[in-house]
Order: structure tokens, then sequence, then C-alpha cells
């Protein structure tokens, strides 16, 4: 799915106050998984449980790089095999593994035990947001992005927008979960870098998402950095 981006007014000062901002201190957590995977399904009711939270935004990213050993994942995408790939080059790493938790885009659970990744939770949601980050829905149904920095970022950013599913069921009849019935939360179905933004003037743009699946938008540093702002539209 590809999202249509229309630039309102880019870079241009806001015009006018807020309809509906993210919490201060929204984290994002982003769960690499798959259904051919024997470990995944403790991890994936962790993002069911976290999803009911207000202060975090839990999504789960189906990889590809399972479906070659008899179960072809419902929900895989090479976009986000990719994404999970950028983190691991980012940090020095060559290889990559399913379940796997990354907070905030710059850390990740020790496990996926609840109390370790509340511990990680805990930690990025003492610190504000970087970024001041407003969605609200046009009058022809688009969302409204509108961000700023104060003070300024240093470093170029990008805008990303994701679709999910917030609760899926999927019976599984090969591979390692062969058998399984498995419940997903918080699917991503599409993920799309929208914007380039220098983080100087504050940045007004709106991109049409067609269909009835709430949407995520992700202010990253450039390069698969830190998030430095995440908000959603359900």
């Amino acid at each position: 799915m590809r999202f249509w981006i229309g630039v309102l007014a880019a870079m241009a000062l806001f015009s006018g106050p807020a309809q509906s901002e993210s919490p201060a201190n929204v984290v994002l957590l982003e769960l690499f998984t798959s259904q051919g995977c024997a470990a995944c399904p403790p991890a994936d009711e962790l993002v069911g449980a976290l999803a009911q939270r207000d202060d975090v935004i839990a999504l789960s990213l189906h990889v590809d790089y399972w479906d070659y050993i008899g179960w072809e994942d419902s929900f895989a995408d090479a976009a986000f095999t990719a994404r999970q790939k950028q983190y691991a080059r980012r940090w020095g790493r060559s290889t990559v593994y399913t379940p796997q938790i990354v907070i905030g885009g710059v850390d990740e659970a020790g496990s996926t035990r609840r109390s370790a990744v509340n511990d990680v939770l805990a930690e990025h949601l003492a610190q504000p947001a970087r970024v001041r980050l407003t969605l609200t829905r046009g009058a022809g149904g688009e969302i409204v992005i509108e961000a700023s920095a104060e003070p300024p970022l240093d470093d170029e950013a990008e805008v990303f927008v994701l679709r999910y599913m917030p609760r899926v069921a999927v019976t599984v009849t090969s591979g390692e979960n062969n058998g399984r019935r498995l419940t997903h939360y918080n699917v991503v179905t599409s993920l799309e870098r929208v914007s380039h933004w220098n983080g100087q003037a504050a940045l007004r743009m709106s991109v049409t998402a067609p269909g009835d699946d709430p949407a995520v938008v992700i202010v990253q540093e450039a390069g698969q950095g830190p998030v430095l702002a995440a908000a959603r539209r359900r």
C-alpha cells in the first residue's frame, strides 16, 4: 500500500492550536516476530498486553526469513526484515533473530519477560519526547501531521507512517508452530517513509491513509536512530 502525500506547508509555522497531541512520554516498542518461530507466541501475547497502554505504542512487525522452513507467515514483509537488519547494522551486528523487542529505536529488551520489558520502558518513559508531534484528521479524512522541536534538532529526521491491524488470529498448519492457533496484536501491514525533516522549522504535512486500519506516525533520527516521537490515530 502506498500513501499519497500532500505537503500543506512543509517547514512552516503551525497555524492554530493542536486538536490531538501525543503524550509527552509515549514510547514506541517494535516486536520483530514470525508465525514460523516457536519462541515468538509469548512475545506476541506481551504485545497484546502492552497494546492496552496509552503511554506505549506496541507494534508487531513480521519478518520473512522464517518462511523457508515450511510456513509462509501471513503478514511477513521484506521491508520489516530490512528495518530489523538496519538496527543490527547500526548496532554493529551481522545477524538478526526473533523474537526481538526494540524500544525507542535505541534499546532492546534483554528478554521477552514482562518485567524486563517494563524496566526498559520505564527508563524511556522518564524522558520527555524530543519532538512535539500532533496528528489531526483533515476534512477529507487525511491525517495532518505537525511536528516541532525546541531546541531545534542537530540531525535530520525521517517521518514514517505505519498502518496496523489491532488483533488477528491465524491457524498455522506447518513449520515450528504447526497445529497452533496464534493471536497477533497491532500487526503492521504497511510502513512508508513519507518525509525528511531538518528539525529546524516546524513541519506541517498531510497523508491520505485509506481504509479502516489505525495509523502510527513515527519521527525518527535519520539512519534509523532514536525515535524522537510517536503518535497514533485509531
